[in-house]
């Protein structure tokens, strides 16, 4: 009975008790919200679900020990997608040899021309924005993917990447500019 109200508990309250009581049946309430979840972002990076079981794993793992850290300045399924594609892109930086052009060219991107990159990025058919993603840096890949995917606010994602909110409209307006430079140069022949 008590484990079954606990259950209709926020995500917050959840991770109060996990703390003071270092429950490991209660975290498994997390677990259980959020595991397929945080399987679906590791697999959309490594794009192999072996891979993307390990990590999964190696994430909650590393959510429980992290768990106090947990400042409830944000949502806790917001802490959790930051910590996943954060652990994720340096999965992906210590293990892939593959390098990414550099955003020097993408400083000054004027808002019009940002206006026309989100309407163009927001058009691509699903498989053409998938293979586009897998091209461009896990770090821009991410951040639009909290953005569009996870419907992250500019405050959920000051909050995920602990940066200002400045930083954060310049990396999604980089990361727009950069997916639809990439999407034109691979399939300019159609």
């Amino acid at each position: 009975m008590l484990k079954r109200k606990k259950r209709k508990l926020s995500d917050e309250e959840i991770v109060k008790i996990v703390v003071e009581e270092k429950s490991h049946d209660d975290f498994g309430i997390l677990y259980d919200r959020y595991a397929e979840k945080v399987y679906h972002k590791c697999i959309s990076f490594v794009k192999d679900t072996d891979l993307a079981q390990d990590l999964a794993h190696d994430i909650f793992i590393k959510t429980f020990v992290n768990l106090s850290r947990f400042t409830h300045k944000s949502r806790f399924s917001t802490w959790l997608y930051s910590l996943t594609y954060n652990f994720c892109i340096d999965y992906l930086r210590k293990n892939n040899k593959v390098r990414y052009e550099s955003d020097d060219q993408l400083v000054n991107i004027p808002n019009d021309e940002d206006d026309r990159n989100e309407k163009e990025l927001l058009s691509l058919k699903a498989s053409r924005l998938a293979s586009v993603l897998d091209l461009i840096s896990p770090d821009d890949k991410a951040i639009l993917l909290m953005k569009y995917q996870d419907d992250m606010s500019v405050k959920d994602l000051e909050a995920a990447l602990e940066i200002s909110e400045s930083a954060v409209k310049m990396r999604v307006k980089r990361a727009r500019a950069k997916a639809v430079e990439t999407y034109r140069k691979t399939y300019t022949d159609e």
